[in-house]
């Protein structure tokens, strides 16, 4: 009998063990300190040449655009309005703008603030990098304008 009572006290204790340094390893994955650590930045982007840092403009209404709006096209925009993709009308092709451009400016550069689903394509708000300001943008869409103008 004392053989029996030993194997489950001892199996009972190997449980209990377990369930205490689960429940310490725990309480330590929820730490402060420990979600810190799990969401703490890897790195920086830096594609501005500058030193560090991100080289977009913020949201801040006060901000001016610190870029060109050719700047702001290279790094932002290109990606899609280089080769046509998702229906981005191509720099310089007049074709392409010709009817978008007859929609006026403000139009245009609401669609690229806003975003824009249309019959051609989609445009993604502030084309993906919702980090550029409005003046940004506006630079950006006037750039592309005056290539086809």
């Amino acid at each position: 009998m004392m053989k029996y009572f030993s194997i489950a006290f001892t199996s009972v204790m190997t449980s209990v063990m377990a369930i205490l340094l689960f429940s310490n390893a725990l309480a330590h994955h929820n730490s402060p300190e420990s979600l810190e650590a799990r969401v703490a930045a890897v790195g920086t982007l830096n594609i501005d040449g500058g030193s560090a840092g991100v080289g977009v403009a913020t949201n801040d209404a006060d901000s001016a655009a610190p870029e060109t709006g050719e700047t702001v096209y290279n790094t932002n925009c290109a990606t899609c309005h280089a080769g046509g993709i998702a229906g981005a009308p191509i720099l310089g092709e007049v074709d392409d703008w010709e009817e978008r451009i007859e929609q006026g400016m403000d139009s245009l550069v609401e669609h690229a603030i806003l975003g824009f689903t249309g019959s051609f394509g989609v445009m993604p708000p502030k084309g993906g990098n919702t980090a550029l300001n409005d003046n940004a943008v506006t630079a950006a869409v006037q750039f592309m304008i005056n290539q086809v103008e």
